[in-house]
């Protein structure tokens, strides 16, 4: 084995992926993992603190996408439509990975710490999107409350999507999920 080995990243997304998916994500190891990409266990742990980081290496970045999204709204958007748009920001991003989201959601919902780790992201989405909404000088509770909102249609138009045929974009769902948001709580 070579000393540098090209998106060394990528292949071991790549083999724990499919190793979780035929064994399972508890049945896997990290040693499993770094010899089905060529790699080995240290090269591993200088790209992920842990097997479950590989399915929540992209954290960060989309959070950043999302932030980035609402800072990108008219300073005159109400919190929920800044919200919105920082939705729309991520779901062409979704749409381009399909697949894998499809297989990363599928690995999460077979196993209970990876749905609480799942549920820790989405938390930690809401207080990002909060602070920021804080930053453009939205009062409290209503940042938080947009936010939280902004989440939950997030989490419900991905499940529709993942749930999908793959015909409709995820953009898509987020406007049903965001129009249906809107219906609820204007009482119709």
């Amino acid at each position: 084995m070579g000393r540098w080995e090209p998106n060394a990243r990528g292949r071991l997304e790549q083999a724990a992926m499919e190793l979780y998916g035929e064994r399972g994500y508890e049945q896997t190891t990290v040693t499993e993992i770094a010899k089905r990409a060529g790699l080995t266990e240290r090269t591993f742990f200088r790209h992920y603190a842990d097997k479950r980081e590989v399915l929540f290496g992209g954290s960060a970045a989309l959070q950043d996408l999302l932030v980035g999204g609402l800072a990108g709204a008219p300073a005159s958007a109400p919190p929920i439509d800044a919200v919105a748009a920082a939705l729309d920001a991520v779901a062409a991003v979704f749409d381009e990975r399909r697949e894998h989201s499809l297989r990363r959601h599928e690995i999460i919902t077979a196993n209970a710490e990876l749905r609480e780790r799942e549920l820790v992201k989405l938390a930690s989405l809401s207080a990002a999107l909060a602070g920021a909404l804080r930053g453009r000088g939205v009062a409290e509770p209503a940042a938080s409350l947009a936010a939280e909102a902004g989440t939950a249609v997030f989490k419900v138009a991905f499940e529709r999507w993942i749930g999908g045929d793959g015909s409709r974009s995820m953009a898509h769902f987020v406007r049903e999920a965001l129009d249906g948001m809107k219906t609820v709580t204007a009482g119709e």
